[in-house]
This record gives C-alpha cells, structure tokens and sequence, in this order.
C-alpha cells in the first residue's frame, strides 16, 4: 500500500479474528492506514477518512475493517 506523508504510531486491532495495524496520518487529521496484518497478502489494506477530519473512534475503525473484509475475496485475499 502506498504511502504518503508521515504516520503517527501504530494500534493493533482484532476483529472478526483478523488482525490489523491502524496507523493515523500525522497531518493528516481523521486519515488512517489500515494494514491487514492477518491476511494471506503482505502489506494489503485499505485508507479510511471522514471528511471532517475528526479521529474515528474504534468502532468505528472496526465497522471500517468489517466492511472491507466482506469486499475480498476469500480465494484471492483482493478486492476484485
């Protein structure tokens, strides 16, 4: 997954049993970088924003992973 910018530190999430790095965008308010730690390809993952730019809370993070997860494909580990 690209990068861009500087990252603040990292949070491990678990959720539905897979694991995740959260990571929020220094500058970059309510901008996090989720690296799907667990999964069968290495450094793939997703962007989650809100365009206020206010932090998302956890749940929210989590509900951002859930939706993701039931976008790739179980064969590949992709979004197709």
């Amino acid at each position: 997954m690209p990068r861009i910018g500087t990252l603040a530190g990292v949070k491990r999430m678990v959720v539905d049993g897979e694991h995740f790095d959260v990571i929020e965008r220094v500058g970059e308010p309510g901008v996090h970088e989720l690296r799907w730690t667990s999964g069968p390809n290495a450094d793939y993952g997703f962007v989650t924003s809100t365009y206020s730019g206010e932090g998302q809370t956890d749940a929210e993070l989590k509900d951002a992973i859930r939706n993701f997860l039931g976008l790739v494909d179980p064969i590949t580990g992709y979004i197709d």
